[in-house]
């Protein structure tokens, strides 16, 4: 499937290898209540490695008996602490649909749900319809026999199963976050990645990748399957030789380019934006921001240059590619096949009640949320959280000042910044009203297409509306957290307001480590490299002092360097560009609830707890959320995809540029993790 977020980017806490899915021993259990405390005091002691050296590998002092016994299940391409979190919201989740489904008496949303639920559920009648669910679509795709028309149905992607080469979205205007703008972004890769199809090591999935395109497209009877199916991938190819790295994606004042449709038909000629963006329902817009400049025109010019044949295939395949997961089990088995089994490794299928799940937490998700939150989140846990909260924005203010490199005047700008942020804790102050959207218990791929229909005109209609800063950009049955740059917020849903990042009766110092991290690091991401860019109004605007800008860059520079030299895979490293924006957020986060948990002592000194410090435990809590492993496929496509660098090195990346890491530890010059002190980033 061809995904693309467009605008300023959340900057969210966790990745994972994988969608909602299965899980470990705990998940064979119908229990849906909170996780217990992890160990005595909320560390699990007995998960440690005793025989290990926290100066040779701090990830497996911490984490190493555990991880000699994880087993990642067999439908899962990783597990962790989160996905242990994850499955138990999935649970909740199943709960919550197989009442509603089962309720003649239900309505509103729980009636939606449902019927949603008995949609997906229903094999049966989803085995007797095959491909027919792609009449229409397939047909119209035959009927438009010019480029102009194949540009039109682009335009429709949000609205269905349709692809496009160009990607479109609408959210707050990055230079002007009061009002919303439309943003066009690159893309038509059916692979993860540009480098899945540019480099090397990649040739496999990419062989693979053109077996499954053309077992889909036999699938749907479209004529010369072999021979189109080359010809998309081909086509691909040049696309991804034509597009801007990850990298270069991550820079918000190279990605915005704002100019009228007309302006952008002349920069990109060769196809036909007006056709495009009057299917989009944008066709009454007069400004759009461009992402990634310089690609459009080359992109646009191999869409004038293709036979109009290998762009009706390309959409074709498209379609049933991402229509496939509501198709007939051939249609599902062979996406899981590639997409799943292929590109992550991971061995089986999810049960049929998890996909559905996920498919209508992703749909319609608020309307879960909303029932989820009142059956599972106490509120005592929001005020906890509030209060935590505080305790981090103190800590960073005093770092603020603290800092030796930055000048007064950029420390009071930051400051400003600091001031202004928005705190979101459990769930939205206001639901999602889905009353004009229908979902039918006997119309699976008409419930997925009329939900996206419903979103996009949601997210059009607001577009002369003032942005609604009420809006959250997760579910509250999400295991995750993030910041918003352009509304200068930090957002915690509920699902991650539990053990083990957040128990509001175990020692203090590991809730510092671990969810004090997670604020911390959301916190930090208004001051890393992107989110710096953006001032206390959540507006793309340079309120740097130049000297600093240069410090801050040159100092974030050496920290990239040090992830880049990690290789979690021989022959595979993490990309230090790429993840710079959460590697410093993570050091940032880890410093914070290591500031705030001194704050919180009073000038007392720390209680010592089985031999560990206060210090240690708040690294112990901090490396505790983080351990888990993922599928040496599912690692591959992160290492060159993902923002976010593997677990080991999110622990092991961040402790070493710590003095009092050294310190809690005794640490020595001669440990392998031993970095000088004249050699520790020192950012935030």
């Amino acid at each position: 499937m061809k995904h693309l977020f467009l605008g300023a980017a959340l900057a969210a806490f966790a990745t994972f290898g994988a969608a909602i899915g299965a899980a470990s021993a705990a998940d064979q259990s119908s229990s849906l209540a909170a996780p217990a405390r992890m160990g005595p005091w909320g560390f699990d002691l007995a998960g440690r490695d005793p025989a290990a050296s926290p100066g040779a590998d701090f990830f497996q002092y911490a984490n190493g008996t555990w991880m000699k016994s994880l087993v990642i299940p067999p439908d899962r391409s990783r597990y962790g602490t989160f996905d242990a979190l994850t499955v138990l919201s999935e649970n909740r989740v199943h709960g919550l649909l197989e009442a509603a489904a089962a309720d003649p008496s239900a309505s509103g949303d729980e009636a939606m749900i449902g019927a949603f639920y008995k949609a997906f559920l229903d094999e049966g009648r989803i085995e007797t319809l095959g491909a027919k669910p792609l009449a229409d679509d397939l047909a119209a795709i035959r009927a438009a026999k010019d480029r102009s028309a194949l540009a039109s149905l682009m335009g429709k992607a949000n609205k269905g199963f349709y692809g496009a080469i160009f990607g479109v979205g609408i959210s707050a205007d990055a230079k002007a976050p009061t009002r919303y703008a439309v943003y066009l972004g690159q893309a038509g890769l059916g692979l993860p990645d540009r480098d899945y199809y540019l480099e090397a090591s990649f040739a496999p999935q990419k062989a693979k990748y053109l077996a499954y395109v053309a077992q889909t497209l036999k699938a749907i009877d479209w004529p010369d399957a072999e021979g189109q199916a080359k010809a998309i991938v081909d086509l691909e190819t040049r696309i991804a030789q034509a597009s801007w790295s990850k990298v270069e994606q991550r820079d918000p004042v190279k990605t915005y380019n704002a100019m009228t449709p007309a302006e952008l038909a002349a920069a990109a000629p060769g196809f036909d934006w007006a056709a495009y963006l009057a299917a989009a329902d944008l066709g009454s817009v007069n400004r759009v921001v461009v992402a990634e400049k310089t690609a459009f025109p080359r992109i646009a010019a191999l869409f004038a240059a293709t036979p109009i044949a290998t762009l009706q295939a390309w959409q074709a395949f498209d379609v049933a590619d991402n229509a496939s997961p509501f198709l007939s089990k051939g249609f599902a088995d062979a996406n899981f096949e590639f997409r799943n089994k292929t590109l992550s490794g991971q061995p089986q299928q999810k049960p049929r009640w998890k996909r559905a799940a996920a498919v209508i937490d992703a749909q319609v998700g608020e309307a879960v949320g909303k029932v989820y939150v009142a059956k599972y989140f106490p509120p005592q846990s929001k005020a906890r959280m509030e209060a935590l909260i505080g305790d981090l924005r103190s800590a960073l203010a005093a770092r603020i000042q603290r800092v030796s490199w930055m000048s007064p005047a950029t420390k009071a700008k930051a400051e400003e910044k600091l001031a202004k942020f928005t705190v979101k804790v459990g769930y939205p102050v206001k639901w999602r009203d889905y009353g004009a959207l229908t979902i039918s218990p006997t119309d699976l791929t008409g419930d997925v297409v009329r939900a996206g229909a419903f979103e996009w005109a949601r997210q059009v209609n607001r577009l002369n509306q003032p942005v609604d800063r009420d809006e959250w950009g997760l579910t509250p049955q999400t295991v995750n957290a993030y910041y918003n740059p352009t509304q200068n917020e930090i957002v915690f849903p509920a699902a991650i307001l539990q053990p083990p990042f957040f128990d509001p009766t175990a020692d203090p110092a590991v809730n510092y480590g671990a969810i004090g991290g997670v604020i911390g690091h959301e916190m930090t991401h208004g001051f890393d490299d992107q989110g710096r860019q953006f001032d206390g109004t959540g507006a793309l605007a340079d309120w740097w002092a130049p000297q600093d800008a240069a410090k801050f860059t040159a100092e974030a520079q050496r920290l990239g360097a040090q992830y880049s030299a990690f290789e979690p895979i021989k022959g595979a490293h993490v990309n230090g560009g790429l993840t710079m924006g959460e590697n410093i957020a993570d050091l940032g986060g880890l410093l914070l609830g290591l500031d705030a948990y001194h704050l919180s002592l009073n000038g007392k000194p720390a209680p010592v707890l089985d031999g560990a410090t206060g210090d240690q435990r708040v690294f112990f809590g901090w490396a505790q959320v983080w351990r888990g492993a993922s599928r040496e496929d599912a690692l591959r496509q992160q290492l060159v995809s993902n923002p976010h660098s593997p677990p080991h090195e999110r622990v092991n990346g961040v402790v070493r540029n710590i003095d009092a890491w050294y310190a809690a530890f005794g640490v020595k010059p001669t440990d392998p993790m031993y970095v000088a002190p004249d050699q520790r980033v020192r950012i935030w």
